[in-house]
């Protein structure tokens, strides 16, 4: 190691310790439906036994950030008992902790009304930890990244707040995600909060410049914009619609772009809100080389470990084979006598005889009876499929049995649209 990055990472090392990292973790998910009726997006399965909350938590422990709060809100048993189950473990000491924070009415008598405002009911939480920087992060994307450069990064422009920000196409950010205009320095010189027609860069006019919802501030300019926010009555008290908005002509404001550290290109990053969004990610692990690697023993994403055995796979006779081919099998399941292809079966589920599952996201605990067909499908959690049950070959026979059915032909089916009245809220 040279001599100069040496001192760069104890530089980084001095920033990360100085930092302290809150999760907005209290988002409904509306944009999928039925898949959040009983959770909130950031406690939503994905890549076979993962939590979406997991990775923003495993980004910062692996950034050697280890004061975390988790900010909850909409739905939050399901969240709280993974963070409780998975992440105590990191509860340490006064310098190494997860702590939960719900919404539960500290200034006032109001919930949590914003982003903004969910960090300024929880100021007198921010100022017993006294850190020097606060990283503000969303809970509900699915990405890898070390946040020690973003921080850096922040401190060397003498930034008051820093946006972390990627190049979206126009189509995906329109209406979605919050989009900025900078300088050639990156200062950033406009910011529109889910625009209908997005600014794309210069010389690039399919591409915008879009928020990831990741902040680092100085930690007293975010005591004094918050409170700002809270005195301002027509405010919404959200950071993109009002905050930012509010500070970049008389603040240093600058943008971080999030790129590949070993190719520079843009790195992986999903939104996994909608249905659509929800399914593609998870197809693209079962691929051969998938850009999120989560078998990476460099960035480990960490999570709440079930005790379930193996999973296992029985018979094999000719039209009743137990086999999965190019998809991800999680422990506990048993497939028997049953296809899988090119799917993704969480933890503990059944695939009985005779029947087959292709492209498709199975999460925990389904089980799917006797010469069942599943095709292009996402099934919720605790689903059963009765013997024979057809699900993604004919959309209006879907919808006719309750399912729902995006635009693009995946198929959602949960407990309750099967008459299960289970009303999971794990």
């Amino acid at each position: 190691m040279s001599e100069e990055h040496s001192e760069y990472s104890r530089f980084v090392s001095r920033l990360t310790r100085q930092t302290l990292g809150l999760i907005l973790a209290g988002g409904q998910g509306s944009r999928l439906h039925e898949l959040t009726l009983w959770r909130a997006k950031p406690a939503l399965h994905f890549g076979g036994k993962f939590r979406i909350i997991d990775f923003p938590l495993s980004n910062l422990i692996n950034s050697g950030i280890r004061r975390i709060g988790v900010l909850t809100q909409y739905k939050a048993h399901s969240l709280i008992r993974h963070l409780v189950q998975g992440w105590s473990k990191h509860q340490i000491s006064d310098r190494e902790f997860v702590e939960i924070l719900p919404a539960s009415q500290r200034v006032g008598g109001e919930w949590y009304m914003g982003t903004a405002d969910a960090v300024y009911q929880n100021l007198d939480v921010i100022r017993t930890h006294d850190p020097k920087y606060v990283l503000i992060l969303a809970g509900d994307h699915v990405y890898k990244m070390d946040y020690g450069p973003l921080i850096a990064a922040h401190v060397e422009s003498d930034s008051d707040m820093t946006v972390c920000c990627l190049e979206v196409p126009i189509a995906e950010a329109a209406g979605a995600l919050g989009v900025l205009t900078v300088d050639e320095t990156g200062r950033v010189l406009e910011f529109n909060e889910k625009p209908a027609h997005p600014t794309p860069l210069p010389g690039r006019e399919d591409v915008c410049l879009a928020s990831m919802g990741n902040y680092v501030f100085n930690t007293n300019f975010l005591y004094e914009q918050v409170i700002k926010d809270a005195d301002t009555t027509e405010s919404h008290h959200d950071f993109g619609r009002d905050v930012i908005p509010s500070i970049i002509s008389k603040y240093r404001v600058f943008a971080y772009p999030f790129k590949d550290i070993k190719t520079g290109q843009q790195a992986y990053w999903r939104d996994v809100g909608t249905l659509d969004a929800f399914w593609g990610a998870n197809m693209e692990l079962v691929s051969v080389s998938p850009q999120l690697n989560l078998y990476d023993k460099d960035w480990p994403i960490q999570t709440y470990h079930a005790q379930l055995p193996p999973a296992k796979f029985v018979f094999d006779e000719p039209g009743r084979r137990g086999e999965a081919i190019q998809s991800m099998v999680s422990g506990g399941c048993i497939v028997s006598g049953a296809s899988v292809r090119n799917s993704v079966l969480f933890s503990n589920c059944k695939v009985h005889s005779y029947s087959t599952v292709k492209d498709s996201v199975v999460l925990t605990d389904v089980e799917i009876g006797e010469n069942c067909t599943v095709n292009r499908a996402i099934l919720d959690r605790g689903s059963v499929l009765p013997s024979g049950t057809r699900v993604g070959f004919d959309h209006d026979e879907d919808r006719a049995r309750g399912f729902r059915v995006t635009d693009s032909g995946i198929t959602l089916v949960t407990p309750d649209m099967l008459g299960q009245q289970l009303h999971f809220t794990r």
